[in-house]
């Protein structure tokens, strides 16, 4: 490569152009250092450097902001304009490098290192020159802004390094990719990099035809799609059908986009709606597709309510709608403190279990307003049918979700307190297991993507709150039982009771009857009367069937104008509600022999058992009456047998069983009764009557025995004690291992009952019957 005589000329900085060596080029120069560069150069031998700036935005570049590879022109021409700027007509002549930077004051000018193109033909350079011109004009033919004449006068040059220039001026390359080629004074290399440039650019047309033609393609359908819109809709139109499906298809699209679906939910309502768009409003599939359409948009898959987290507040709510009922309260109160903490805990998933009528759907009830949420109840009593919990495949006719699903629905927050009421009445048949169906729905690691057959898509339990409740625990299947957290809820006791009534019955009977409190008065007298003698139940809906019989008859006094004002009193009571129904304390009159007080626990909680045995002349028979159940008649099975083997230590005949009949009676024949804790009871009865020892009448006992005469602990010691109060007794005798429950009993009863634990039936013995028992 030979290299000129270097020489010092006046330097031209460019703004975001370039100019490669035998250019024509014209420029327009403003700068005032520039201008008088051009002016010297006039002066001098017409040349020029020019090279281009880094930063286009700098007004004053330094020797730092330049490139060092420029070009050397010749000015050719030079025309002032009017508004004082310069256009030069200037022509490439070498590559060349700044060897020295010197500033002259008006302008700068440089001290140049000039390269020639080493312009040989060789083989190889020939073959690179045809491969440039042949991708060139596939290039051309594909851009469409470049000219086939171009073409024509590119493909005449003969000089390698000239055609690499000049291809390379005409290719959208940035200022640094061109400033990149202006740089490489190879020949071979620089023919080499632009043919590069040429197949990568040509890569990119490439691309964007067929971008465009899919783009075009796009809305060529969107355009055809629109033009059939309008037909239709004009056609719909003429036919008196309004606007058809049209408004009603952007009416729910709006509808799916506003409904807060998770992705997949509202991909799955897209594709129903193009479904339902295209099948005729006349089929039956219609229909269908817009129900399952409108389920989904009509679910609240992201709308909750704001938990009102103040604690205090909801102890008063709870406070003030129920009495008693300390351990509910309790746990929704650390529920709320909790959630107060963390605002992440998952709905808890409650049962409420005890006998009817002692709140536990109004309780529900309360928890929701103590937590500011929606509340929504579904019944599940002879829910036999699995679809009823998961719903019915949307291929049946007549299909519909679950009631989960339904209840969400009705809510219309996905945060409620959802009760599910008598789920211990749910029973299965051939049409599935609805209590085995309700396993998902309960549990806390499943919920969260609960599946119904209708919907399809998976709905998020985890937030609600689930409240349970049932009257027996004993009908509920093991698992489903595991995933609750029971909570128990006993009979009220009598004090109970009349607070309640008071409080809560009478004024909503009043308010219900068109009554003020001027008009009816009922004394505590009357409302514990109405307690004793009218009513015999562990909750309060016989209480209050009974309060609303008293205001009836008092609104017909009203208004037939007999009196102005009713006060009812215990003794007047028998004129307003007839006769007493139960007599108040069913404990014996007197002692009797053979005849003990058991306590027992139902579902409408606890009741005392008169257990009665009778003796006569026979064979050593066994009789056992009053329907017992299979674990009743081996709990007296067992008595029998612990008698016999204690008959020394009693004094009786040891061949007592083969000269007597024994018949085993428990009254009220017609109610069912099993269980094992009737076995202390029945022993110490069939004891009574075999040595004719009186058993006292103020004693009520539970607990099981066993053949060596231990007494095993029982469950539903509250419901029992307290159906002991009820009844008058005041001694109750209770296996030694139940201690622990005492301390559930209200203190009220605790104090006129008298609590005996025992171990073994001898202790039992000892208390039980009024005579000796040695």
């Amino acid at each position: 490569m030979a290299k000129k005589n270097e020489n010092i000329v006046p330097l031209l900085p460019l703004r975001g152009l370039l100019v490669y060596p035998t250019m024509v080029l014209h420029l327009d120069v403003g700068r005032e250092r520039s201008v008088q560069a051009l002016e010297q150069a006039m002066m001098d031998d017409h040349l020029i450097f020019l090279t281009t700036q880094k930063e286009v935005s700098i007004d004053n570049p330094e020797e730092d902001d330049l490139y060092k590879m420029g070009t050397l022109t010749k000015v050719k021409q030079m025309l002032k304009l009017p508004n004082g700027t310069i256009r030069v007509l200037v022509e490439g002549l070498n590559r060349a490098e700044i060897v020295q930077f010197y500033d002259e004051e008006d302008y700068y000018a440089v001290e140049l290192s000039i390269y020639e193109d080493d312009e040989s033909a060789n083989v190889e350079k020939q073959a690179l020159m045809r491969t440039m011109l042949e991708y060139f004009e596939q290039y051309i033919k594909l851009s469409k802004k470049i000219s086939s004449e171009t073409y024509s006068t590119v493909s005449d040059i003969e000089e390698p390094g000239r055609l690499a220039d000049i291809v390379a001026s005409h290719l959208p390359m940035k200022l640094k990719d061109k400033q990149e080629i202006l740089e490489i004074i190879d020949v071979k290399e620089r023919l080499d990099r632009v043919i590069e440039i040429i197949l990568n650019e040509k890569e990119v047309l490439n691309l964007e035809k067929k971008i465009g033609q899919r783009v075009k393609r796009s809305m060529e359908r969107t355009q055809k799609e629109y033009y059939l819109r309008e037909q239709m809709k004009a056609i719909q139109k003429e036919l008196g059908d309004k606007e058809g499906k049209t408004g009603e298809i952007s009416e729910l699209t709006e509808k799916i986009e506003g409904a807060g679906m998770p992705e997949s939910a509202k991909n799955t309502a897209i594709k129903e709606l193009d479904r339902y768009e295209k099948v005729p409003s006349s089929s039956a599939e219609s229909a269908v597709i817009r129900n399952y359409i409108d389920w989904l948009i009509s679910l609240p898959w992201s709308k909750e309510t704001k938990d009102d987290l103040n604690i205090h507040k909801a102890e008063s709510i709870l406070e003030r709608d129920h009495y008693g009922l300390e351990k509910v309260k309790e746990r929704v109160l650390e529920y709320l403190a909790v959630q107060q903490l963390t605002n992440s805990l998952k709905g808890p998933i409650l049962c409420l279990a005890g006998p009817p009528g002692v709140g536990k759907t109004s309780l529900a009830r309360s928890i929701a307003e103590s937590l500011d949420r929606k509340f929504v109840r579904v019944s599940l009593g002879g829910v036999r049918d699995e679809s009823e919990i998961r719903g019915h495949r949307r291929t049946y006719v007549g299909a519909m979700p679950g009631r989960i699903i339904q209840g969400m629905k009705k809510a219309g927050t996905n945060n409620p307190v959802f009760l599910l009421d008598e789920i211990d009445k749910m029973s299965n048949d051939f049409r599935g297991d609805p209590s085995s169906a309700m396993l998902e729905v309960l549990d806390p690691e499943q919920n969260h993507n609960f599946s119904d057959h209708y919907i399809e898509e998976p709905f998020d339990l985890s937030k609600v709150m689930f409240v349970a409740t049932a009257n027996n625990l004993g009908t509920i299947p093991a698992p489903l039982r595991d995933r609750m957290e029971i909570i128990t809820i006993a009979g009220y006791t009598e004090q109970e009771k009349i607070h309640i009534a008071k409080d809560h019955l009478l004024p909503k009977q009043l308010k219900e009857h068109g009554l003020t409190k001027g008009q009816l008065q009922v004394r505590e007298d009357a409302i514990q009367s109405i307690v004793r003698h009218y009513t015999r139940e562990a909750g309060v809906r016989g209480l209050e069937r009974q309060l609303a019989a008293l205001c009836r008859k008092t609104a017909k006094i009203l208004v037939s104008g007999e009196k102005k004002r009713v006060v009812i009193s215990g003794k007047k009571l028998v004129e307003f509600l007839g006769k007493p129904i139960f007599r108040y304390g069913q404990a014996e009159q007197e002692n009797q022999i053979g005849v003990a007080t058991g306590l027992a626990y139902t579902t409408v909680g606890g009741d005392t058992l008169q257990i009665e045995v009778s003796l006569s002349p026979g064979k050593g028979k066994l009789v056992l009456t009053g329907k017992l159940g299979d674990v009743m008649k081996e709990s007296a099975q067992t008595a029998f047998s612990l008698v016999r083997s204690k008959a020394k230590e009693l004094h009786l005949d040891e061949n007592f069983h083969e000269k007597v009949d024994i018949h085993i009676h428990v009254p009220e024949g017609a109610v069912p009764k099993d269980g094992p804790s009737a076995g202390i009871t029945i022993t110490t009865a069939l004891i009574s009557a075999l040595t004719d020892n009186p058993i006292r009448k103020e004693v009520g006992m539970t607990g099981e025995v066993t053949l060596r005469g231990r007494v095993l602990p029982i469950g539903g010691v509250k419901e029992k004690t307290l159906s002991a109060h009820r009844a008058g007794l005041k001694t109750i005798i209770l296996p030694k291992d139940n201690e622990k429950d005492i301390d559930d009993i209200p203190d009220s009863i605790r104090e006129e009952l008298s609590f005996v634990l025992v171990s073994h039936i001898d202790e039992v013995l000892k208390i039980a019957l009024a005579g000796d028992t040695e």
